[in-house]
């Protein structure tokens, strides 16, 4: 055999399909971009030549264009909040967008201490765990009071301030007003 057969592909081979389809997709794009086509033809003959004359290279590149191999160890998962207590009886937020912070500790005030912790619970609110151990309910209903309006007023200063009704010019107060003519 000559030192050419022994380095040129079988005409069967799956290598010699993949190099007709290469040398047909690039003679294609010759015909509306010939100056890419050239580019490419260029670059891969030169990788090729190098992955063929620098084992290291050649391994490097065959890492380098592998499909990732899979996680060997899995991502943490998120899990859901387990609770063993029930849902809240109410939903707070709700209360207080609809009818403020009186309606809101007043509707509290309906419900007994072991509704109070479920809405502590369901929400996570207990965030020193203390709360789920107070004996007092006007002690959970102030902690539920003060986590509705805390999260309420989060990112209050972002969303912008309601418009102030401005003084009209020449009023008191207004140091840019003049005074009336004598």
């Amino acid at each position: 055999m000559t030192e050419q057969s022994e380095t040129r592909p079988d005409d069967n081979s799956p290598l010699y399909a993949q190099a007709r389809e290469a040398e047909e997709a690039l003679i294609k794009l010759g015909a509306s971009d010939p100056e890419l086509a050239a580019t490419l033809a260029r670059v891969l003959g030169v990788v090729a030549s190098e992955a063929a004359r620098t084992p290291r290279f050649a391994r490097a590149l065959g890492k380098a264009l592998a499909p990732p191999e899979p996680q060997t160890t899995p991502r943490p998962v998120e899990r859901p909040r387990r609770s063993r207590r029930a849902p809240g009886v109410i939903e707070p937020f709700t209360v207080f967008a609809e009818s403020g912070e009186a309606g809101l500790r007043s509707r509290l005030g309906e419900l007994d201490l072991e509704q109070l912790r479920d809405i502590i619970s369901e929400h996570g609110m207990d965030h020193d765990r203390l709360a789920m151990k107070w004996k007092d309910p006007q002690r959970v209903i102030e902690r539920i009071v003060d986590r509705v309006e805390s999260r309420t007023a989060k990112g209050a200063a972002f969303r912008g301030r309601p418009e102030q009704p401005t003084a009209p010019q020449g009023e008191a107060g207004d140091p840019k007003a003049e005074d009336p003519p004598a």
